[in-house]
């Protein structure tokens, strides 16, 4: 069974989602005959610049933005996450590609994972390319393979647009949104136990 799982490397909701899900699949029976395919999905592909997650947050929230983040926060830890407030915000397509570069390489989960927990457990920049390599060579990609591929605009530019595109055209608005065997849908950070229930669901669909 295939589970498509669209997320962003900094959006809060996807990094407490996966935690959430990735429980779920640890108590699934079948776990082991389950695929899960992560796919890109841009919150602002059209950034530019690199802004302090609480400059982001005051800017479109106003005077909630601090009470919004740290209910977030406890959830995060809640799960068991760590969750840093001294955070930024960029673009994420570079990553996005050293994700879809991952998937080839066999270590989509362990980057993507490590992508997250660098944002937010550790508040390091995913925005230079130094960092970026730092965070995902940790995760088990090679130096080589990951310098050719930021320096190569063009370098798994069309499978992370093709991810964005099917997104929309299943009516994809936000994300963590998750699709499993091709036919039911799980919308926004939602309780383990119901992805578990989704799990069970699509796997006797």
């Amino acid at each position: 069974m295939q589970v498509e799982f669209w997320a962003d490397v900094i959006c809060p909701w996807c990094y407490i989602g996966k935690a959430r899900f990735d429980k779920a699949l640890a108590a699934f029976e079948h776990r082991d005959e389950v695929t899960v395919v992560h796919r890109a999905f841009e919150l602002d592909p059209t950034r530019t610049g690199v802004e302090s997650v609480q400059e982001m947050l005051a800017a479109k929230f106003g005077p909630r933005a601090a009470e919004m983040e740290d209910s977030v926060a406890g959830l995060a830890r809640d799960e068991g996450l760590e969750y840093r407030l001294d955070r930024e915000v960029g673009n994420t397509f570079d990553a996005h590609r050293l994700v879809r570069l991952a998937r080839e390489r066999g270590v989509q989960h362990q980057v993507l994972d490590a992508l997250l927990h660098a944002n937010f457990g550790q508040a390091r920049s995913l925005f230079t390319p130094e960092s970026l390599t730092g965070i995902v060579t940790e995760a088990g990609l090679d130096a080589a393979d990951v310098k050719a591929v930021l320096e190569d605009p063009d370098a798994y530019a069309a499978e992370v647009r093709a991810d964005e595109r099917r997104a929309r055209e299943i009516g994809v608005s936000g994300v963590p949104f998750v699709v499993l065997s091709g036919r039911f849908a799980v919308s926004g950070a939602q309780p383990v136990a119901l992805f578990e229930q989704a799990l069970a669901q699509a796997w006797e669909g």
